[in-house]
């Protein structure tokens, strides 16, 4: 039984500097039972260090935070640490909190041969059920779609296998206040649905740091956000945030209208130069200094729109034929054959380990296929966005990094700009740029790794998760530049959204094989729903009963009866149809079906026979009594 409106955590007057740079300042903020809400804002904010503050890992420099007394309070963070040698049942009792504590103790105190106290120990145990623990861990993973050993060594599994871990401890302990950070990197989107789905369904207070926009708005019924150290609370959905934003945005214009206004009268007053100075006049020269530095401000937190100049595309861009390529045994896909055609943006999806990443080193060139070919046209040149580079482990400072690759940047205006000006342009200022990369965040490091690959100028576009610890402002602004760009793309994200707003054809790597679907992300789920209903409709009945027939006879008339079964017969030819034409999908040549826009249009008119068809089978079924 949970209280809405009892509140189990709360923040008051909350601050914290640090590298003599104020993160937050006065913070005061509470959470309710079984409240959902998200924390958005820049990266480098402070996000992450408030969450911290929020655990009591990190300490703030003024104000409190409580929480309620019999409330536990878990934080997945963005990194999953381990200490060498630690195995997956070992990584479950890392964590912090009350219940470990106990088990600990308890064990201890076997090992001492205190009977006193693990008695005491025992009851404990045995009325808060904590020997289920494990047992709830290994449940979660197995949830998430792995089977691993409990003494399988972390340091064994992948990525994506380690976060899950992290999310199954969490899970597992029940924690009345669950803090996620950027749980959903280095996720595949099965997963993302099934946290999404917990978080939406739990009882527990949440607070979720994240970029993922479909959870903020599927789940959160608050939005916190931080902005210029100060945190604002919007009720509501990240939608109905979104829509306060821009009013506040809108406000904050005007505000500045005024206050250029005001600031012209004034530099023209400061022009006259009169001969004498008042104190009153000293007043007002700082007041214009002051107005100086406010709009300074305003202009450096704007947005500016990702742009670099367009590189031509040849009329071979690239083909691919009937590549394959398996690791350690184990097939990822073959058999695939594609041939792109400019402006083409291509989601790339499946489920972890299934060759998504390798098939972009493939297309790249980075690796070879096992067999078959791929060929690049003369005039094509890649930006690539991959797992490894981004991390940018250099010693450089952010200006060395970006003037290696270019001292000039032309921009997509053709405008020639230096790199410093540049990386203004993308959120980094002046006295940023002299920072070395080993001090900055990790969503600042990607994000001037992703501005490099563009500044590059390239036209075909090749993205490995490109959305990882990027903040969403960040993000929006790469939507537009890809929705924009001329060249091809090819995009492997697990970010919803993001695939939606940018890409308008899907890869989907499944049982070893690549195919095409001709819509964006949300479609081929929703395709995909669609098929497995129908597959349910139209599965071929068992062998009847006598009884059974003479029941459906009796439910339906013979003409009902007749118009049954030709559904059948045209369902049947209808899904061989659509079959054929999913599997054409892979060329952009004209086949024997049709160009490759007629195909489409007779996908989606056999998709939508094939779902009338459906529903009248349904009703027929359901008055014969089945």
């Amino acid at each position: 039984m949970y209280n809405p409106g009892v509140v189990v955590l709360s923040a008051e007057n909350l601050s914290k500097t640090v590298r003599d740079e104020p993160l937050f300042e006065n913070v005061t903020l509470a959470l309710e039972e079984a409240e959902k809400v998200g924390i958005v804002g820049r990266n480098g904010t402070g996000k992450s260090t408030f969450l911290k503050c929020l655990t009591g890992e990190i300490y703030p420099d003024e104000g409190n935070v409580s929480v309620r007394k019999d409330a536990t309070v878990v934080l997945l963070e963005q990194t999953v640490t381990y200490p060498d040698g630690t195995d997956l049942m070992g990584y479950l009792h890392l964590q912090k909190c009350r219940a470990f504590d106990i088990l600990t103790e308890y064990q201890e105190a076997i090992d001492k041969g205190d009977e006193k106290t693990y008695t005491r120990l025992f009851s404990i145990i045995e009325k808060e059920n904590l020997w289920d623990i494990e047992r709830r861990y290994m449940a979660v993973l197995t949830d998430l779609g792995e089977s691993i050993n409990p003494e399988c060594r972390m340091d064994a599994l992948s990525g994506g296998q380690q976060k899950k871990a992290a999310i199954a401890r969490a899970l597992a302990l029940e924690p009345d206040i669950l803090l996620l950070d950027e749980p959903t990197n280095h996720l595949d989107i099965k997963t993302i649905e099934y946290l999404e789905a917990w978080i939406k369904t739990t009882q527990k207070a949440v607070i979720i740091v994240t970029h993922d926009r479909h959870i903020l708005n599927e789940c959160c019924s608050t939005i916190w956000e931080l902005d210029r150290k100060h945190f604002y609370r919007h009720p509501g959905s990240f939608s109905a945030y979104l829509e306060r934003k821009a009013e506040r945005l809108r406000m904050e214009e005007k505000h500045e209208e005024r206050r250029e206004t005001i600031l012209r009268r004034e530099l023209e007053w400061l022009k006259r130069g009169p001969k004498a100075r008042t104190g009153k006049d000293k007043g007002r020269k700082d007041r214009i200094d002051q107005m100086l530095s406010e709009r300074t401000k305003v202009y450096e937190d704007k947005p500016r729109d990702f742009q670099s100049a367009e590189r031509r595309l040849g009329k071979k861009i690239l083909e691919i034929e009937n590549i394959s390529k398996s690791y350690d045994g184990k097939m990822l896909f073959s058999g695939f054959s594609f041939s792109f055609v400019k402006g083409q943006k291509l989601a790339l999806i499946g489920d972890n380990g299934t060759g998504k990443s390798t098939l972009l080193d493939i297309l790249s060139g980075h690796i070879e296929p096992d067999s078959g070919m791929i060929d690049k046209g003369i005039n094509t040149i890649f930006g690539y966005y991959d797992q490894l580079g981004r991390d940018l482990e250099s010693t450089k400072t952010v200006l060395e990094y970006t003037e290696d690759i270019g001292e000039r940047v032309i921009m997509g205006d053709g405008e020639e700009v230096s790199a410093s000006r540049f990386l203004e342009l993308f959120g980094f200022p002046v006295q940023m740029q002299r920072t070395p990369i080993g001090m900055l965040s990790g969503g600042e490091r990607r994000r001037l790794y992703l501005v490099t690959r563009l500044v590059q100028n390239p036209n075909f576009l090749l993205f490995d998760e490109p959305t990882n610890d990027l903040d969403i402002d960040t993000m929006e602004r790469l939507e537009e530049y890809i929705t924009s760009f001329p060249g091809c793309a090819v995009i492997s994200s697990h970010d919803r959204t993001f695939l939606d707003m940018t890409t308008d054809m899907t890869l989907v790597i499944e049982n070893g094989k690549i195919s095409l679907f001709p819509g964006c992300y949300s479609e081929w789920k929703e395709s995909r729903k669609a098929e497995d209903l129908q597959r349910k409709a139209v599965a071929v009945p068992a062998p009847q009963s006598q009884k059974r027939q003479e029941r459906e006879r009796k439910g339906l008339s013979f003409k009902e009866q007749k118009e049954k079964e030709s559904i059948e017969k045209e369902i049947e030819e209808l899904e061989v149809l659509i079959k054929e034409l999913e599997d054409s999908f892979s060329s952009v040549e004209t086949t024997e079906l049709g160009t490759l826009a007629e195909r489409t249009r007779k996908y989606e008119d056999a998709r939508s026979s094939l779902d009338e068809k459906t529903e009248r089978w349904i009703e027929l079924e359901d008055k014969a009594g089945n």
